[in-house]
C-alpha cells in the first residue's frame, strides 16, 4: 500500500513571476473535495494613497520559516495538501505578489486553512513591503 504524498507539497520565495497554476497543480490530490486558493496582487492604493509599485525583500530565512507555518496550518486543520509561493522583488500593479492553495476533503476546512495560512505568513514570515506612492513618499510595512 502507497503512503500518502505529505500535505506540505510547494515552498518557494521567488524573484520571478508566480504562477497560479504551478501552485493549484501541486495540491492537487484525488481524496480532495475542496482546494481553496488565495491570490495576493500587488493594488493601486494604500492607507488613501496612490500605490505606483513596490519591492518585497526577505530575510534569508524566510522560505524556511513559510514552510514551518505551512506544515504548521497542516498539522492545525484536516487537510491533504499545502503550497505557497512568494515574490521578491520589483513589482508594479497587477502583480502576483502571493499564491497559497489549500487542499482538504472537505470545503470548510480548505477555506479556514488557507485563510490560516495567509494570516500566519503574512504576520511571522520575515518579508517585508517597501510601498512607493503616486507623490513620491514610501512606506516599509511588516518591518519587526
Amino acid at each position: 500500500m502507497s503512503q500518502s504524498p505529505a500535505p506540505v507539497r510547494l515552498i518557494a520565495i521567488r524573484d520571478s513571476a508566480l504562477s497560479v497554476a504551478e501552485v493549484l497543480d501541486a495540491v492537487t490530490d484525488p481524496r480532495a473535495g475542496g482546494v481553496v486558493p488565495f491570490v495576493g496582487v500587488v493594488r493601486d492604493h494604500d492607507a488613501g494613497g496612490a500605490v505606483t509599485g513596490l519591492g518585497y525583500s526577505a530575510h534569508p530565512s524566510a522560505a524556511d520559516r513559510l514552510r514551518e507555518v505551512a506544515q504548521d496550518v497542516a498539522t492545525r486543520h484536516e487537510v491533504l495538501a499545502v503550497a505557497a509561493v512568494h515574490r521578491v522583488g520589483e513589482l508594479v500593479v497587477g502583480d502576483l505578489a502571493v499564491v497559497c492553495a489549500v487542499a482538504a476533503a472537505h470545503r470548510g476546512a480548505a477555506f479556514d486553512a488557507c485563510r490560516d495560512l495567509v494570516d500566519t505568513l503574512k504576520s511571522t514570515v520575515p518579508i517585508w513591503k517597501h510601498q512607493v506612492f503616486a507623490d513620491g513618499s514610501d512606506e516599509w510595512v511588516g518591518l519587526p
